[in-house]
């Protein structure tokens, strides 16, 4: 049997129990990879196991709430370091819709969440991931962002900042590893069937856009060792 291209590698996956997230985790563990799945409810995550390992792989699980476990958040890359010896990969697909609202109303209340989910987690996350996915022969991250980065539109000012500095967070992260074999990259899945994207737009009909497993190959084949892109947006083919 041939090996697979991830046997023996390590994956951070956030927001593993459903979406994009989930997708990606069980592409990730069909390939090889022991995938290490954060999300905040125990019995999704659970689901999620028995998916995976239902595909032939193998996960552990990490409850989670970005918004609320920071310290905890902060431990994650030394404690899969200790318990696996090394960590591969980090796909960070977490994410907060927040309030669609005008910019000037927007509350003290929300901006906190928005920034500590859709900013400062990718932050936590960098701090945490990048001593273990360094000193991996082919450390791979990949954050998923989206196209009001680059297009703003009204009332998205909430969620959009959050994905604008995370996306600069990451590029810059990708330019100070460029002389290390760790490669680093984003992704804009462009219209997927999420729960997110069904609280934003609520009149769509989720089978007239790309479902999460269509688009979990490309984000998973972001991961593999081949993959020498670095600091690049990718949209969706």
């Amino acid at each position: 049997m041939m090996p697979k291209p991830l046997e023996g590698s390590v994956a951070l996956v956030t927001g593993a129990s459903r979406g994009i997230g989930a997708a990606v985790a069980l592409e990730l563990a069909r390939l090889g990879a022991h995938c290490v799945l954060t999300a905040r409810t125990q019995g999704a995550l659970e689901e999620m196991d028995d998916a995976i390992r239902g595909a032939g792989g193998q996960a552990t699980l990490f409850p989670l709430d970005l918004m609320k476990d920071g310290e905890k958040l902060d431990m994650v890359g030394p404690s899969i370091a200790q318990r696996f010896g090394r960590l591969d990969i980090l796909v960070h697909a977490a994410g907060a819709l927040s309030k669609l609202t005008p910019v000037a109303h927007i509350m003290p209340r929300d901006w906190q969440e928005a920034v500590a989910v859709n900013l400062s987690a990718a932050w936590r996350l960098i701090r945490t991931c990048d001593p273990p996915l360094r000193a991996a022969k082919a450390g791979r991250a990949v954050f998923l962002t989206d196209g009001l980065v680059a297009e703003p539109r009204a009332y998205w000012g909430l969620y959009g900042f959050g994905k604008a500095g995370q996306e600069h967070l990451a590029r810059s992260w990708a330019a100070e590893v460029a002389n290390t074999p760790l490669r680093v990259n984003l992704f804009d899945p462009g219209a997927v069937a999420t729960k997110l994207r069904g609280m934003a737009m609520p009149g769509e009909d989720p089978a007239s856009i790309a479902q999460p497993g269509d688009v979990a190959p490309q984000i998973a084949a972001l991961c593999l060792p081949v993959e020498m892109r670095n600091g690049e947006v990718i949209r969706l083919a």
